[in-house]
C-alpha cells in the first residue's frame, strides 16, 4: 500500500506513535509518505520506503497567523495525486481530520477518491474537543472520516460520551518497539547517576500542567525521606521552571536531575527502578508502556487509559489523581525490597509484550484493507 501519514512532528505521544507506525509499515514493505510541517523527531534519517513532504505555511504580511491548514490541505492533495496514495491516515481530529476532509473534497472534484482514517489520541478529545468552539468541527471531522480509531477503550468511550458520533470507533492501542525499548546492561551509566547504589526514579513528559509534574517531585520527596534515591526528570515544557523552583525550595536539587529532551530515552529507562506518571489526563500512557518494556514498574494515577496499561498490584500501582501519599507509599513498597522489585519488573515486561508493535501493526494493516475494500464498493461522495 501507499500510505500518507499526517501528524504533529513533535515529542508528544501522537507524533511518536504516528512516526513509529510509519516506520513499522515501511519495514513491512509499504510505501509511507509523511506530510507535516517539519521532519518528525523519531523519523529515521533514511529508509527506502519512507518519504517526507514538508508543508510550509505561507509567510505573507496580510496574515497575522500563517494559514497552515490551507498549506497542509494543498500539500495533501499534491502528494495524493502525484504519489498515487491509496489512503490518508491522519493523527488528531483537530486540525488534521478537518483538513483531510477538505483535501478529499478537492480530490473528488478532480475525479479522485482517497479514503481517510482518523486516529484519536486524547488531547484532541479531552482538551481541545471539549472546548465549545471546536465541538462542531471535531464531530463533523470524525463523522466524515472513512475509518476512526482510538488508542484506548477509555478514549473511545469518552469520545462517544462527549460528541454526537455516528461512526464506529475501533480501538487499536498504542505499541512499543522492543528492538529499541528493552533493558540493557548500563551499569557504568547507572553508577554515574547513583554512585552509592541509590534507587533511580524517572519521569518523562512534555511538562504541561496536565502532567502534574510538581506531584512527581512531591512523591519523590517522600520516597527520598525513606530510601536513598535519585530522580531523573526527562523532557521540557511550560511547567519546568515552576518545578525547578520547587526543588530549590525543598532543597533537593542535588538529588534531582533535569535532563531536558532526550532522543535516547531508552538508555535512561534501562537504569531506572521506578517510573512516575501522576497525570490528571492520559488517553493511553505511552511513556509508561515504554518504561515497562524496559522492565521498570509504574506508579501512576488511576485515570484514562492508564489502567489498561498499568495493572494495579502487578506492574505497579494506581492512585487517585493528586494522592501523593498513596503514590509515595506504593513506590516505597516496590523499591524497598529487591525481591519485590524483581517480581514487578518481570510483570511489567510481560504486560508490555502484549503491546509489541509486531502484535499491533497487523491490526492497522487489516483496518486499512477493510476501509479500502469498503471504499471500492461504496465510493462515497459526501
Amino acid at each position: 500500500m501507499k500510505i500518507g501519514i499526517v501528524c504533529y512532528p513533535t515529542y508528544g505521544g501522537s507524533g511518536v506513535v504516528a512516526t513509529e507506525l510509519g516506520l513499522g509499515l515501511a519495514k513491512a514493505g509499504h510505501k509511507v509518505h509523511f506530510i507535516t510541517y517539519k521532519r518528525p523527531v523519531r523519523l529515521a534519517p533514511f529508509h527506502e520506503n519512507i518519504f517526507f513532504h514538508e508543508a510550509t505555511a505561507l509567510d505573507y504580511p496580510l496574515f497575522e497567523y500563517a494559514p497552515y491548514e490551507t498549506t497542509l490541505a494543498s500539500k495533501m492533495v499534491d502528494v495524493v495525486k502525484f504519489e498515487k496514495l491509496d489512503l490518508l491516515h491522519v493523527h488528531y481530529a483537530v486540525p488534521h481530520a478537518a483538513v483531510a476532509y477538505m483535501a478529499k473534497k478537492i480530490l473528488l472534484s478532480e475525479g479522485r477518491y482517497v479514503p481517510v482514517i482518523t486516529t484519536l489520541h486524547g488531547t484532541d478529545i479531552t482538551l481541545v474537543g471539549n472546548n465549545n468552539a471546536f465541538e462542531s468541527v471535531v464531530t463533523f471531522s470524525i463523522n466524515k472520516s472513512d475509518g476512526v480509531t482510538a488508542v484506548s477503550e477509555s478514549l473511545r468511550k469518552q469520545t462517544l460520551d462527549s460528541f454526537n458520533i455516528n461512526k464506529e470507533i475501533r480501538v487499536i492501542p498504542n505499541f512499543v518497539d522492543f528492538h529499541r525499548f528493552k533493558k540493557s546492561n548500563k551499569d557504568h551509566f547507572k553508577k554515574a547517576i547513583a554512585p552509592n547504589g541509590e534507587r533511580i526514579l524517572v519521569h518523562t513528559s512534555n511538562f504541561r500542567k496536565v502532567k502534574r509534574v510538581e506531584d512527581v517531585v512531591r512523591v519523590f520527596q517522600k520516597v527520598y525521606q525513606t530510601i536513598p534515591s535519585k530522580l531523573l526528570m526527562i523532557g521540557d515544557g511550560p511547567e519546568r521552571h515552576k518545578v525547578e523552583e520547587l526543588c530549590r525550595r525543598i532543597k533537593l536539587c542535588h538529588e534531582i536531575r533535569f535532563l531536558g529532551k532526550q532522543a535516547a530515552v531508552e538508555e535512561l529507562l534501562a537504569v531506572s527502578d521506578l517510573f512516575l506518571i501522576p497525570s490528571e489526563s492520559e488517553s493511553f500512557g505511552l511513556a509508561a508502556l515504554e518504561a515497562m518494556a524496559c522492565e521498570v514498574p509504574v506508579i501512576s494515577s488511576n485515570i484514562g487509559g492508564l489502567p489498561e496499561v498499568n495493572i494495579h498490584g502487578k506492574t505497579g500501582y494506581l492512585s487517585e489523581v493528586g494522592d501523593i501519599d498513596s503514590m509515595a507509599n506504593n513506590a516505597i513498597s516496590i523499591i524497598e525490597n529487591e525481591a519485590i522489585l524483581k517480581q514487578f519488573r518481570s510483570n511489567a515486561l510481560s504486560q508490555a509484550k502484549r503491546f509489541d508493535i509486531s502484535n499491533i501493526l497487523p491490526k492497522y494493516e487489516a483496518f486499512y484493507e477493510e476501509i479500502l475494500m469498503s471504499s471500492v464498493y461504496s465510493k462515497k461522495l459526501d
